[in-house]
């Protein structure tokens, strides 16, 4: 069975939610390993959890998970980006399936940038992009309400998360699964 490693990073859960969604969605089609970035990975700016760097090593697919702040990735994604830069240049995690997901306070709020971000780590890499096949504001179930074809972006309403974003990472979750499958 391939393995979903999902590498995220949250402080207020939101970030946390959404992981936890994309895995529920792969249950049963792939194994699944969550990831979380936590500050204490950091030491002196910079990412130090090589147990985590291998889990995606070992993984067939990858979902990347960031809130977007100030217009891009959370800085303790960013630092866990940066460290992966050894695995870079041996290209380690060529040919692997990627995906992202991020939300933000605002219903624009640059998600795209950050999904955007995700997706070049991605290239850089050598993986393989999935991005949600869901036309924003015409699916039945409300999915993919920002419509951003990229990945997924979420903002909080009224405090929360919609159920619809909740199912939009669940059917990302789905999407990478079968791709692993695929690929493997």
């Amino acid at each position: 069975m391939p393995l979903l490693a999902i590498a995220y990073f949250s402080i207020s859960g939101t970030t946390e939610q959404l992981a936890h969604a994309v895995a529920r969605g792969a249950a049963g089609m792939t194994e699944i390993a969550l990831c979380r970035i936590a500050g204490d990975d950091i030491a002196a700016g910079r990412f130090q959890n090589e147990v985590l760097l291998q889990t995606i090593d070992r993984a067939d697919a990858v979902a990347f998970g960031s809130p977007t702040y100030m217009g891009g990735p959370a800085a303790q994604f960013k630092a866990f980006a940066d460290a992966s830069s050894d695995r870079w240049s041996q290209q380690r995690w060529a040919n692997k399936i990627a995906g992202g997901f991020t939300t933000g306070a605002c219903a624009s709020g640059d998600q795209l940038h950050t999904l955007s971000y995700l997706s070049i780590l991605a290239a850089q890499h050598g993986m393989l992009w999935c991005g949600l096949d869901i036309p924003g504001g015409e699916d039945p179930a409300g999915r993919n309400r920002l419509g951003s074809q990229l990945g997924l972006a979420s903002h909080q309403a009224d405090g929360a998360l919609p159920q619809s974003d909740l199912s939009t990472a669940e059917y990302l979750g789905q999407r990478l699964a079968k791709m692993a499958a695929r690929n493997g």
